[in-house]
């Protein structure tokens, strides 16, 4: 059975997808078959790892209505062990349409019961909000990884993100827990970081990951070319970072 892992954080602009992308893409390149699945309505990382979203015929939207199975709309990326089950704008209609129908919050848990067992990892980009979509790839989970920017408006969203977890635990799935705290956008110089960062650790204490992911221009640069940090620019600090952290991921397990 693969390790199903949500990247979610209910705050925007926290390095989500950027991690989405290039810890899967890690894990593909260190031989882990991987499934990257896309439920954040700006498809970003599916436009991340090159698919032309315009050109995209179904998509999660799609898987999440009933009207296709994830298997058919299984996409191989260009880089190695590396599939996702591809999003595009439609997503943006799903919680409405959604909203309704029985079992809502478990759609995707079954979606893609069957593809779990040929998976060592799938890793679920989640949209920056509590809504269906995120409950559900919560719900599908059996961990999740929260990026966090090292900054104070990042920490006084931490209870809710908290509490957020309990709901789920407590309603919809039990065996849900906290993999870890990845600290992103870091910049050494800024005492703030440092103080972001101890408050963390007494917050979360053995959840926080050593490595932290760097500012880089390299970082912002890598998606306009459609491919993962580690591919676009191998010799980066941000690629170097990504790895390491991706090393230390799979260390624990």
């Amino acid at each position: 059975m693969g390790k199903i892992v949500a990247i979610f954080n209910q705050k925007g602009g926290v390095g989500k997808t950027t991690t989405c992308v290039n810890f899967a893409a890690a894990l593909g390149a260190k031989g882990m078959k991987t499934l990257l699945i896309d439920v954040d309505p700006q498809g970003n990382t599916t436009s991340g790892v090159g698919i032309d979203k315009s050109e995209i015929d179904y998509s999660t939207y799609n898987v999440l209505l009933g009207e296709v199975s994830a298997r058919s709309i299984l996409t191989e990326t260009e880089f190695k062990n590396l599939s996702i089950l591809p999003a595009d704008i439609n997503l943006v209609g799903a919680e409405l349409e959604l909203a309704e129908t029985e079992q809502r919050n478990r759609i995707l848990k079954k979606a893609i019961a069957t593809l779990v067992v040929e998976y060592d990892y799938i890793i679920i980009d989640c949209p920056p909000s509590l809504g269906i979509l995120s409950i559900n790839a919560l719900v599908a989970a059996d961990t999740l990884i929260v990026p966090l920017q090292c900054e104070f408006y990042a920490l006084e969203g931490l209870s809710q993100l908290v509490n957020t977890v309990r709901t789920i635990k407590r309603e919809y799935n039990p065996s849900l827990e906290l993999e870890g705290v990845l600290f992103t956008m870091y910049d050494s110089r800024l005492k703030l970081n440092q103080q972001v960062i101890e408050e963390v650790n007494k917050y979360f204490p053995n959840k926080a990951y050593k490595t932290m992911i760097p500012r880089s221009v390299k970082i912002a640069e890598a998606p306009s070319f459609g491919q993962p940090v580690i591919y676009y620019e191998k010799y980066s600090k941000a690629s170097f970072a990504y790895k390491k952290f991706t090393d230390e991921f799979l260390k624990k397990q």
